[in-house]
């Protein structure tokens, strides 16, 4: 029987666990979009999981969700990677950059330009700025002509995290951010060939994914999707012909793997693994939801198939949650209000289990 503590080949890459580190945002990026020393102390801290994967990495300016996150579009930003994915070798650990265009999730507060997105639809409630949270704007629609432009962002940005040192990239394809917003079908409301039908609304995701694996190999790329999820207002129709539609594309892309949230029930989730003949990375609770995972959610979902599971909050506070999941030691609790602020405190202040003498 398949645990979570044994070794995995992901392609070329060997894994001695199946045990992944979501991406998690925690903006704690320098000015200019650059990592810090303090980036690479929090993610070399954690290297014993299988696979790191790293907060979400703005492809280009205008990508930018969030404040104080990083990049992988200047020169500067990939030198500034570079100590952070050393630290993470130098420590065993193995690190993918998750690329993550936000689209209609952003404000000109943040990046100084008009968030850009399939149509002109406003995403539901408050985007985070440099002064707070504020409505999210209403985005301007992208014309036909450049929507490629932004699909081949992520494979320019992808060349630059090889380039930076990171292992391989994962398209962060969920959670209301661009590709999810193509993939909508009520914040995407387009007409023309990436708009509509299933096989439109597949479009942008198949042509990025297809251009970063064309750049950086398809061993090297993955994407994250939350099937059915409703983050930041986005609905879909025809959810499980999209995603068969979607997973069918992508299967001709021989990639390293597809990670999947659990947005939808345990059925639908199970036939989309039975629809994609590669590795499954799957995150088995709801991105900020009331539960985390657990060592159970873990195993069940390797008993239903999946190579790999990924855990969030646990390892913000648990540095050595692998040894902590694999011994039994007690999870320790986050402080959420630590999530965003910047700084070390609750970034960098969390202890490995301390053992009684």
């Amino acid at each position: 029987m398949t645990t979570l503590f044994d070794g995995y080949a992901l392609g070329s890459l060997p894994l001695p666990n199946r045990v992944v580190m979501a991406p998690m945002t925690r903006s704690r990026a320098a000015a200019g979009g650059l990592a810090t020393a303090s980036m690479a102390t929090y993610y070399a801290q954690r290297a014993s999981a299988g696979l790191i994967v790293s907060e979400g990495v703005q492809p280009s300016l205008i990508g930018q969700s969030n404040p104080g996150t990083p990049g992988l579009h200047t020169d500067e930003q990939v030198a500034a990677w570079r100590p952070v994915t050393a630290a993470v070798h130098a420590n065993g650990g193995r690190i993918f950059a998750q690329l993550m265009h936000g689209g209609r999730v952003s404000h000109p507060d943040t990046t100084g330009m008009t968030p850009v997105g399939p149509s002109a639809v406003a995403a539901a409630g408050d985007v985070f700025t440099p002064s707070g949270p504020q409505p999210a704007p209403v985005p301007r629609a992208l014309e036909t002509a450049e929507v490629p432009e932004h699909a081949r962002s992520y494979a320019e940005a992808a060349r630059n995290a090889v380039a930076a040192g990171f292992d391989g990239v994962e398209l962060h394809g969920a959670n209301g951010y661009l590709i999810s917003q193509f993939l909508s079908s009520n914040a995407n409301v387009r007409t023309d060939a990436y708009g509509g039908p299933v096989a439109h609304r597949i479009r942008f995701a198949v042509e990025a994914v297809t251009a970063t694996a064309e750049a950086v190999g398809g061993s090297r790329t993955g994407i994250r999707l939350s099937p059915g999820g409703t983050f930041w207002g986005v609905r879909e129709r025809d959810v499980p012909e999209l995603y068969a539609a979607l997973l069918g594309e992508l299967a001709r892309l021989d990639l390293a793997y597809v990670h999947l949230e659990a947005t939808l029930p345990e059925e639908p989730l199970v036939e989309l693994r039975r629809a994609w003949p590669g590795t499954l990375i799957i995150n088995p609770t709801v991105p900020m939801g009331p539960k985390q995972t657990s060592r159970a959610d873990a195993d069940h979902w390797l008993g239903l198939g999946a190579e790999l599971i990924s855990f969030g909050r646990g390892f913000i506070a648990n540095p050595d949650l692998v040894e902590r999941l694999r011994i039994g030691l007690p999870i320790a609790p986050v402080d959420e209000a630590t999530y965003y602020q910047g700084g070390d405190a609750g970034y960098l202040t969390y202890p490995a289990y301390q053992h009684a003498a």
